[in-house]
């Protein structure tokens, strides 16, 4: 017999992949149980809220997940022109390893339902502001004021988003890797 935890868990890994690839209007609540091997009724059991709680639950789940990874890259990495070269890197496997259907797990369903769904919204915050969080430690521990860590912090995240979406569309991880070039180059100047 499954356990209630593993359904639960099983339709939020689900749900982080659904929405992900297809964003929050294109997966429906059928898709979302079956793709999950659950009973359609299990979904309101286990997220009394229905689909828009669990989404805002898949969203923090992925956030946490990326954040995770990129913690693990930025520990391992020996400067940050390396680390950012490295998370970058892994982004571009992961894009291409899923044929361009996965690129940021935040950003489609920012796009597609934060403006009008709050707990979806709040958890799309939450995610990146983690993950500027991770890079803005890190840029500190590199002898960085934290004002110039934060604001860096700002422009890596958004220079890997657009980068990612770009690549996303247009099938090629040359527009990520072009910003690594870059984003490498600026940290070269500003930490020497």
């Amino acid at each position: 017999m499954v356990r209630r935890t593993d359904t639960r868990q099983r339709m939020l890994d689900t749900a982080a992949d659904l929405f992900q690839t297809q964003g929050y209007h294109a997966t429906g609540l059928t898709q979302l149980t079956t793709a999950g091997g659950a009973p359609k009724g299990s979904l309101y059991f286990h997220f009394p809220g229905g689909k828009e709680q669990l989404a805002a639950e898949a969203v923090r789940l992925s956030g946490e997940r990326t954040g995770a990874m990129l913690e693990a890259i930025l520990r391992d990495a020996p400067d940050a022109p390396t680390a950012i070269d490295r998370a970058v890197e892994a982004l571009a496997a992961f894009l291409t390893g899923s044929d361009f259907q996965r690129g940021c797990p935040l950003a489609t369903v920012a796009l597609d339902a934060a403006a009008e769904s709050e707990p979806i919204r709040e958890a799309c915050v939450d995610g990146y502001s983690s993950w500027h969080g991770i890079l803005r430690e890190y840029l500190a521990r590199q002898q960085l004021s934290e004002e110039r860590s934060d604001e860096l912090a700002t422009v890596v995240l958004a220079a890997i988003e657009g980068g990612l979406l770009l690549a996303r569309t247009r099938r090629d991880p040359a527009p990520l890797r072009a910003v690594a070039t870059h984003l490498h180059a600026t940290l070269e100047r500003e930490l020497s």
